[in-house]
Formats: structure tokens, sequence, C-alpha cells
């Protein structure tokens, strides 16, 4: 197993729909002990029975995982309660609504602000805290998640696309930093995916519909193989591996109209 005796962070998880759980369930299947974080108190039951099947994994509530204060505190714990980790997955992200909706050009500043904050820099800032407190193991692996919006313009994506070209752009300088403690960096840019927060794109259906005719293998990819893809990246097998975009969309990427 490729994550035997390993300990990952899977921040973010919301349902069984969504990519983190996929990237759970392989990380498990391949040996992995799992740590969850996941946003509102209000929702503890439910994730604590959506991850039931993974056997040992503990769920911590974190509600503003661009706050400094909140995710040290909440890292702390998580490093008391468990020691130190293997890999961190990142899979927090978030624009409002109206951002989405409207065009582009009309993202408010307070919109454009927030969908950094949460999507971008919360990355930035998981890496520097799990550094400070010393949480990560030699060899740990940070992982994020991305998407092919971030250098192609698609619409409904608008606010979230520039996001993710900075989230990407923060992948590449977190790995150059961390390089010298041996500590890999990699987004994972899966092909679109129908999770909860897909649905806040206009016309999503067209996307899928789009992607399985174009995409080399006429297929649209599954919360399964993407996990697998992450697995991968978790695992010794990718050591020579760092501030990469890692596609995982069946070809599509490749594809110019």
């Amino acid at each position: 197993m490729l994550l035997k005796d390993k300990k990952v962070l899977i921040m973010g998880i919301r349902n069984k729909w969504s990519i983190a759980f996929g990237i759970a369930k392989s990380a498990y299947e391949n040996g992995a002990k799992l740590i969850f974080t996941y946003m509102g108190e209000e929702n503890k039951e439910k994730i604590e029975e959506l991850i039931s099947e993974f056997k040992g994994s503990k769920a911590y509530v974190l509600n503003e995982a661009s706050e400094d204060n909140v995710l040290k505190e909440t890292f702390e714990k998580i490093k008391c309660e468990n020691g130190k980790i293997d890999g961190i997955v990142h899979s927090i992200a978030h624009a409002n609504t109206d951002d989405l909706h409207n065009d582009f050009i009309y993202t408010s500043k307070n919109g454009y602000a927030h969908a950094i904050d949460v999507s971008a820099y919360s990355f930035v800032l998981t890496a520097r805290i799990a550094k400070e407190i010393e949480l990560l193991n030699e060899k740990a692996k940070l992982i994020t998640l991305t998407y092919i919006g971030s250098n192609r313009v698609l619409e409904g994506y608008n606010v979230m696309g520039v996001a993710k070209a900075a989230l990407e752009s923060s992948v590449r300088y977190l790995s150059q930093n961390l390089g010298k403690e041996d500590i890999r960096v990699n987004a994972i840019s899966a092909g679109p995916i129908k999770t909860l927060s897909a649905k806040g794109i206009k016309n999503f259906s067209d996307i899928l519909t789009i992607v399985e005719k174009k995409a080399p293998l006429h297929q649209n990819v599954t919360i399964t193989q993407v996990g697998d893809v992450a697995t991968f990246l978790l695992s010794n097998m990718s050591e020579c591996i760092t501030g990469q975009v890692i596609y995982a969309d069946n070809g599509y990427s490749i594809i110019g109209v």
C-alpha cells in the first residue's frame, strides 16, 4: 500500500460526492490514517457519519481557514492529538454567488478579496502554520485542488478563475520555499465533476457534455480517479515532483478548440 502508516490531513470535506471524499477513500484504501477538517459545528454529526467508513479517522471543525489564529489553534490541536503528519490536502474554496452569476467585470472589491482569501491565501497560510508549529514530518507532501478556469475563460467561473490562478502561482512559490525542508507542494487540476460547488457554475451540465465529446479519452473524470492521483502525489513514488499542476482531466486540457 502506497500510504501505509502515513497520516494525511484532508481539509474541507463536505459530502460523499466531493473530490475530498474521493481522495480520502483512495488514501484510506492505500493504508493512510485520515484526519479531516470541516466547516460548521452544526455539521459535526453529518461529517462523523460521512467519515465513519474510514476507521480510526478524526474530524475537527475549522470555520475560518484563512484566519491565522483560528488555523493555528486547529493545527496545534491536531498535532497534540495525532502527532506529526505526512501530508495535507487543501480542498477549500469559495466565491460569492453574485460574483459567479454576473459578468466578471461587475465583481465587487469585497467579493474579489473574499475569493482570493479563502481559495488561495488559505493554502499559503496552511503551509506556513504547518511549518511554524512543526506539524509536518520529513518528506511531507502538500496538495491543493485547482481547475482549468485558472488559465482559460469559462463562463460563470469568473472570479474563481482568478483565485485559482493565484493558487497555482502560490504552489510554485511555496514549492521553492519548502523544497529546502524536503517538502513537496503540488496542485491537481481535475476535470469537471458534479460536486456541490459545481452547482454554482452556470450551464455546468454543458461543460460535462463538451468534455466528454472533446477529451481524448471521451469521458468525464471521477472523484475516484482524482483520488488515485492524489494518493500518488502523497506517496514516496512522487518524490521528484514539486511545484506542478497535474491535470487529471482525461486529456481535455491539451485540446485547442
